[in-house]
């Protein structure tokens, strides 16, 4: 299964790239497992995702990490915005 990753705002900066495609791993199905499996490249990845506000979506819709996750399905992953 393939997804296109996407990062905005501070986490893109952070990991220096707004987007990827990539092919999942057995295993990785749900939008927290995706999660989960881009922390583990490293602690750059660790830091830039691991925020326990971070935001998520999954094709244009906010999700939660328990969001299943289809073939050519786009998510992203962004820090919470703030106003004011």
């Amino acid at each position: 299964m393939a997804v296109t990753v996407k990062f905005f705002a501070s986490v893109r900066e952070a990991l220096g790239a707004s987007s990827e495609t990539l092919e999942l791993p057995a295993g990785v199905g749900t939008v927290g497992d995706l999660r989960a499996h881009l922390a583990a490249r490293g602690e750059v990845w660790q830091q830039a995702l691991g925020n326990p506000a971070l935001r998520m979506a999954c094709n244009q819709v906010m999700c939660g990490a328990d969001a299943a996750l289809a073939d050519g399905a786009e998510v992203a992953f962004f820090p919470p915005v703030t106003g004011g």
